[in-house]
């Protein structure tokens, strides 16, 4: 008789130990996952300030996407912006004199008071 109660009281504290044990696991698991590190605040704080950034800049598609990596990456976003707006425009003003069939001294007038504005 006094070794079937000891038996189930060794069995019993046994038990507790490892119950007790998955609770904390659990719980500090669940207590890390809720409060993000300070890296990831920082990580973001840097998206959305980038997000808001392209939206008022009102990108989309692949600028968008440069934009973003480039904000991400913590280049700097208003000198690459600047560059890529100007990047477009020379572009487009270099398909209007195409379209126009400009050549030579006409076509550089043409572009440079297109990008002018």
């Amino acid at each position: 008789m006094k070794r079937l109660f000891t038996v189930l009281l060794c069995a019993m504290v046994v038990a507790a130990s490892f119950a007790c044990g998955e609770d904390k696991g659990k719980a500090s698991k669940q207590a890390q996952a809720k409060a993000p590190t300070q890296a990831q605040k920082k990580q973001q704080e840097r998206m959305s300030a980038c997000t808001k950034q392209a939206g008022e800049k009102k990108l989309k598609g692949d600028a968008r996407k440069k934009f973003m990596s480039a904000c991400l990456e913590g280049k700097s976003t208003v000198a690459s912006a600047k560059r890529q707006v100007k990047q477009d425009r020379a572009g487009e003003c270099n398909k209007q004199a195409s379209l126009r069939n400009l050549k030579g001294e006409e076509r550089k007038r043409f572009i440079s008071s297109c990008l002018r504005g």
